[in-house]
């Protein structure tokens, strides 16, 4: 099947890493125009040769989704620079945590305010591509109880209702709304893998838990953040598509 993604600019944040960078592979085998950034100059430099291997144009850059002029701008400069912005995947968070008020706003600022922001930076672009797709990261967290309450929970629900909210005001400016919610995934260095070193009897709890008796793998969410993003899913607006190889015990009608 053809995803119409060639030809397509696509802005990818948090783009070195996990499941953002399982992404870019994809995006730009399928011939899309990237655009990423991430904190670290010596992982942006490392991922863009890396990337250059597509044949596509790769353009990336460092920003800091906190520092909201500065992250804006870096939005702005990377949609001109590829000459346009089709696609929008912001998917750098703040990551668990229980450090009271702390914890609070550093989730609202990142996980939730870089998606807002993010698009309001890129708005006019999206509005001229007239066939646009935004898609959030939330997680299984945000749809049943997990662990603990923590704020990464919490806020990452919030994007799925800001996701259905904006899929309905913009479907006229034919820009397209959806979130994907992995369940727990394993990657190397990530926060499943420094459970299992740190806690090897709670990491054995939750894969227990799966059905299949293993997490899921980074490209496996990837995938499906790219069919969302793409021309395939023209008619899906919305949508919290779960990700989690039947991680979730809920029912969804």
């Amino acid at each position: 099947m053809d995803l119409g993604l060639k030809g397509k600019k696509a802005i990818v944040t948090g783009g070195t890493k996990g499941i953002c960078r399982a992404l870019l592979d994809i995006l730009a085998a399928e011939g899309c125009d990237i655009a990423f950034c991430a904190r670290s100059e010596d992982d942006v430099t490392k991922t863009k040769d890396e990337l250059q291997s597509h044949g596509v144009k790769v353009v990336g850059g460092t920003a800091n989704v906190k520092e909201v002029e500065g992250y804006q701008q870096w939005l702005k400069d990377a949609a001109d620079e590829l000459g346009g912005c089709d696609i929008f995947v912001p998917g750098v968070s703040a990551g668990g945590g229980m450090d009271g008020e702390k914890s609070w706003y550093k989730a609202f600022e990142i996980d939730l305010m870089g998606c807002v922001r993010g698009f309001d930076a890129l708005f006019s672009h999206m509005k001229a591509s007239g066939n646009a797709s935004v898609v959030f990261i939330s997680t299984t967290a945000a749809v049943e109880t997990f662990i603990a309450p923590m704020p990464y929970n919490s806020i990452k629900a919030s994007l799925i209702t800001y996701a259905k909210q904006m899929s309905q005001f913009h479907a006229k400016r034919g820009i397209r709304f959806n979130v994907v919610s992995p369940g727990p995934i394993l990657i190397d260095g990530g926060s499943w893998d420094q459970l299992r070193q740190q806690d090897e009897a709670f990491f054995n709890s939750i894969l227990a838990q799966q059905p299949d008796g293993r997490m899921g793998e980074a490209d496996e969410v990837a995938k499906c953040i790219a069919f969302l993003a793409s021309d395939a899913a023209s008619w899906v607006t919305g949508t919290n598509l779960i990700v989690d190889g039947g991680f979730t015990k809920r029912v969804q009608f």
